[in-house]
């Protein structure tokens, strides 16, 4: 049994099908084929069942998949403490985002962290939190930044920052009028939120009195998009909230529609989460201190209550 043949069954059981994992690492099929049965024979067993399409794996199979990640993620350890020991800052770290932090916190750190570090090779995806905690757990991902806390025991929260939630009032809307917002003026209107599946929805349900709106909207809006929200509410259909960061970048005139809310802030705690194996931990506390410098000039608002998600 080796490493390889172990990848390449992780490889299968992840695409379903020989010929696409071949591809995915860099071998051809029949060199792929040929190890799985290698691996096979040498514990006895069917690790997949070739009679269904996709390829399936049986269940002992299932249980060797695990075990098989295991031994991949120890390895992958053993390099490194050896680059930990070396003080090597480098490698392809595979990095996920959540879709309400991505476009504006990706732009502000991006170019400073190549910069430092010019050895890592960032792979960076767009996911969702409940992505990023499978993908976490399947080591298809390194780290990932999403808003916490997710108190999951196998996977380390570290806060990079506090965000704040910013209400955009359209004009001749009655709340425009105010200079600060409270929870109590949110209960009675429609707010405007993203679709399921994104954790700044629940936050925002959940400072709207978890949703219990009294007035109803004769339409259900499935957008995962702020500035879909803010045209529509420019449109006189509702208010919405909106991350501060993403406040940043509205053109002046939106800007004066902004109201933020009595202190104490209602805000989002952003983390780096990760694994509590540590693997690659000087990469992660490279990026928490490139992140935590940039963020330190842009969010100056420290009076805050943390809204989970």
């Amino acid at each position: 049994m080796t490493l390889t043949q172990l990848s390449y069954m992780i490889a299968v059981a992840e695409a379903g099908n020989f010929t696409v994992a071949a591809e995915k690492v860099f071998v051809t099929q029949p060199t792929l084929s040929m190890q799985i049965q290698k691996l096979e024979d040498e514990l006895g067993v069917k690790i997949f069942n070739r009679s269904k399409k996709p390829i399936r794996l049986t269940k002992v199979g299932e249980q060797i998949l695990i075990q098989a990640r295991n031994i991949i993620a120890e390895a992958k350890r053993m390099e490194d403490i050896v680059a930990q020991e070396k003080g090597f800052i480098g490698g392809k770290f595979r990095l996920g985002i959540i879709p309400t932090v991505m476009p504006t916190l990706l732009p502000m750190f991006l170019n400073d962290f190549t910069r430092k570090y010019p050895k890592v090779n960032l792979n960076i995806q767009e996911l969702t939190t409940n992505n990023i905690i499978l993908f976490l757990k399947e080591g298809k991902l390194d780290a990932g930044i999403a808003a916490t806390p997710l108190k999951i025991d196998s996977i380390e929260e570290r806060p990079l920052y506090y965000e704040p939630f910013v209400g955009y009032i359209p004009p001749y809307h009655h709340l425009n009028t105010i200079t600060e917002l409270t929870q109590e003026d949110l209960n009675d209107e429609n707010v405007l939120v993203l679709e399921d599946g994104h954790c700044f929805r629940n936050q925002a349900l959940t400072l709207c009195g978890l949703g219990k709106q009294t007035k109803k909207n004769s339409f259900d809006i499935q957008s995962g998009s702020f500035e879909t929200l803010l045209n529509l509410s420019n449109e006189g259909l509702g208010i919405t909230l909106l991350p501060y960061l993403n406040t940043l970048t509205l053109s002046e005139v939106n800007k004066k529609n902004l109201r933020f809310f009595k202190e104490p802030n209602p805000a989002r705690e952003i983390s780096i989460v990760y694994p509590k194996s540590n693997l690659k931990i000087q990469i992660i506390d490279a990026l928490k201190k490139s992140i935590e410098g940039i963020i330190r000039g842009a969010i100056a608002i420290e009076n805050i209550k943390i809204i989970t998600p």
